[in-house]
């Protein structure tokens, strides 16, 4: 205390001048009778000196009589301490103009004490929960996805970032003959899922739907009942349950939910939460959950670092780990990154892997990594992850339903058909068993045993089996059993948004399209190509028939399942956008003749094609798989009469050197009842309403 003294002192001293005597007899200060009364020079001065050393000492009385409440003061000057180092100072400015991140340590203090704040009342961890050790992670442990993935083929090549460094699908493997045979012109092959890609602009949507049969923690809730033991790692949970359907679908068939009691609503809710911590992550929950929180309000960033920490303080947490996938998966999404989303699938299999996880981590850590898995075309990759889920789980039939899938996405019908065939042995009114199972009978041609699956599977209203190809295929089936019924089906997928209209039931659609059966030259805007077509007829008639000699081989059979009778050739010059080099050196004036018109050897959802039809040919009615092409048939060789095609309720005739045009995605059918061949050249064109942008991104078909 003694410089404070002597500092007193001092002040003592300077603020007390001089005194004189003035005339009458007063004294006075120096200063005053220096300069007769007035503001001199000398009395500015001193009274400034006044003033200062008035604030002195204030300064002096707010240390020495504790005036000010210095904790309070420091206390809201904490608020600009971003990086957590006690103080402001020029590190917290830059945290503050996003110059610098801030410290995880800040992250997840914050969100604790928010947590704390919303949760003032939360339930204390039980005594039989305190910390249990874990056992080391075995050496053999492989972090990434190089196990069960490197010695398949679909490797990758599948992880797409385009130009633009978005995230992209990528094409399915190309399939070999035998597996592209069932219904490649029609949405008859399992492995291309309608609908997402051309209706809608983002990747994101497919994460959000994808998400939704995996159970994501509740940051936010405490658990209910904690007298309820906790599933020990090796046993066996209840069997998950998957999300109900919408209560409108088959009303007659489904219980509104509106009218069941809500206890008993509660009770179902109860059973489908999962328990995602054992015994030792309950004892660390609010750090889990402040991670957690992160990632709920959307910040990914910060939730992975936040994930990050805690697995480096408990690295033997599954919890921990799972956490950190899910906000990597949020990442990844949010950045469009292939990269981070495999980064996510390899941290999924280590949360998977870890000792002392709950059966039910282990079952959504597994499950999300499958889907993030066929999401990047790593099909064969998901395959093992979901055979790794039915040993660990042999009676969930879920899995095994997912299995079947992940069998037909890599074109394995015969494996998905065992595989459904063993839950429908063990639940036989499982409808989405059914509807699969059904599905693969009519791809066998098994045409009337398909039926009762396909209906009842549908009838059951179960998750999974509101999908337009089940209607598609049902209604087909009935259709070439001579059943009108099919059209009370094909308007039910109407209804269900799955067809435009009962007519037009393409699934791989882009919205807003003009849709109409019949097209004429001048609709289409493409004047140029059909002239082009019709005035040189003649020659592509001429070249088409020098490549029909049978022992070429160059005319192939139609494969696609669509005739009841007859037989039906066909030559192709361009598929999916791409030019068939070899047939094309067949034919060159025909190929030449089109190379200056990209509307048509640009469509990668078409194909050129000669198609030579022979007597006694019925095709099925039938549909093409997306609105986004017109077909063109130029008349070659056409016989007087015989030969018709029906587009809707409207027949028409080919003529020989003239154009017909109609929308294939419009139920249509074809006769063929001349005593001779009838030849005709097919060009499939872009629908002329999409832009060029969508012509470029459209996926091939």
């Amino acid at each position: 205390m003694a410089p404070r003294k002597n500092f007193r002192n001092q002040a003592k001293k300077e603020v007390k001048p001089a005194a004189v005597v003035n005339k009458n007899g007063v004294k006075v200060e120096a200063s005053v009778a220096a300069s007769g009364g007035g503001f001199s020079g000398t009395k500015i001065f001193t009274w400034f000196m006044v003033l200062a050393l008035l604030g002195v000492w204030s300064s002096v009385a707010v240390v020495w009589f504790d005036l000010v409440d210095y904790d309070n003061v420091i206390g809201k000057l904490s608020a600009y301490d971003a990086d957590g180092d006690g103080d402001f100072d020029v590190e917290d400015a830059k945290v503050l103009l996003g110059l610098k991140e801030r410290p995880v340590s800040v992250l997840l203090r914050e969100a604790k004490e928010e947590y704390a704040v919303k949760e003032p009342d939360a339930a204390p961890t039980p005594d039989d929960d305190a910390a249990v050790p874990l056992p080391p992670i075995s050496d053999d442990f492989i972090p990434d996805d190089s196990r069960d993935e490197a010695t398949h083929p679909y490797g990758d090549e599948n992880n797409a970032i385009d130009t633009k460094g978005e995230l992209v699908e990528k094409a399915q493997p190309q399939q070999t003959v035998e597996e592209s045979k069932q219904y490649n012109n029609q949405p008859g092959s399992y492995n291309n899922q309608p609908g997402s890609p051309e209706t809608k602009e983002t990747v994101q949507l497919r994460y959000n739907a994808e998400a939704e049969s995996v159970p994501e923690p509740e940051a936010d809730v405490e658990p209910e009942v904690e007298s309820v033991p906790e599933p020990e790692a090796d046993v066996e949970p209840e069997v998950e349950s998957v999300p109900e359907l919408e209560a409108e679908f088959v009303p007659e068939l489904k219980e509104n939910a509106e009218d069941q009691p809500k206890d008993k609503l509660k009770e179902k809710a109860k059973k489908k939460k999962p328990k995602l911590l054992n015994k030792f992550e309950k004892t660390i929950k609010t750090e889990i959950d402040a991670a957690e929180k992160l990632r709920k309000k959307g910040k990914v960033e910060e939730a992975v670092r936040a994930f990050e920490t805690l697995v480096l303080q408990y690295p033997q947490s599954p919890r921990c780990r799972y956490g950190k996938a899910l906000a990597e998966d949020g990442l990844a999404e949010k950045m469009l990154s292939n990269d981070m989303l495999q980064k996510a699938i390899g941290t999924y299999k280590e949360a998977s892997e870890l000792p002392n996880a709950t059966p039910d981590l282990i079952k959504a850590t597994l499950k999300k990594r499958a889907e993030r898995q066929q999401f990047l075309g790593r099909m064969r990759g998901a395959l093992a992850t979901l055979e790794k889920l039915v040993q660990i789980f042999p009676e969930d039939m879920a899995l095994k339903n997912d299995l079947g899938v992940a069998h037909l996405l890599i074109g394995d019908n015969n494996s998905a058909k065992r595989v459904y065939e063993e839950v429908l042995a063990t639940a036989p009114s499982d409808g989405f068993a059914k509807v699969h199972y059904g599905f693969i009978l009519k791809s066998e041609n098994k045409i009337a045993e398909s039926i009762p699956f396909l209906r009842d599977g549908l009838e059951s209203g179960d998750p999974g089996t509101d999908d337009g190809r089940f209607y598609f295929h049902l209604g087909d089936a009935l259709q070439r059993m001579g059943d009108d019924s099919a059209y009370k089906w094909y308007e039910r997928g109407h209804q269900r948004g799955h067809f435009a209209s009962v007519w037009q039931r393409s699934l791989y659609n882009v919205d807003g399209l003009k849709a109409q059966p019949w097209w004429t030259p001048k609709d289409t805007g493409y004047m140029d190509l059909v002239k082009t077509l019709e005035r040189n007829w003649r020659i592509i008639r001429d070249e088409a028939q020098s490549v029909m000699d049978r022992t070429t081989g160059l005319f192939v059979p139609e494969e696609e399942n669509l005739r009841e009778k007859g037989e039906w050739g066909q030559f192709t010059l361009w598929q999916q956008g791409k030019k068939a080099g070899e047939s094309c050196r067949s034919v060159p004036k025909t190929c030449g003749l089109l190379e200056r018109y990209p509307e048509a050897t640009g469509c990668k959802r078409g194909q050129i094609k000669f198609s030579v039809m022979q007597p006694g040919t019925h095709v099925w009615p039938h549909t093409g798989p997306t609105n986004c092409r017109l077909r063109m048939h130029l008349g070659l060789v056409i016989p007087k009469t015989g030969c018709k095609i029906r587009c809707t309720n409207d027949t028409r005739a080919w003529e020989e050197g003239k154009v017909l045009i109609f929308d294939d995605s419009f139920e249509h059918e074809v006769w063929q009842d001349a005593d001779s061949y009838r030849l005709i050249f097919i060009v499939d064109v872009w629908h002329p309403e999409l832009t060029q942008y969508q012509r470029q991104t459209l996926s091939p078909i």
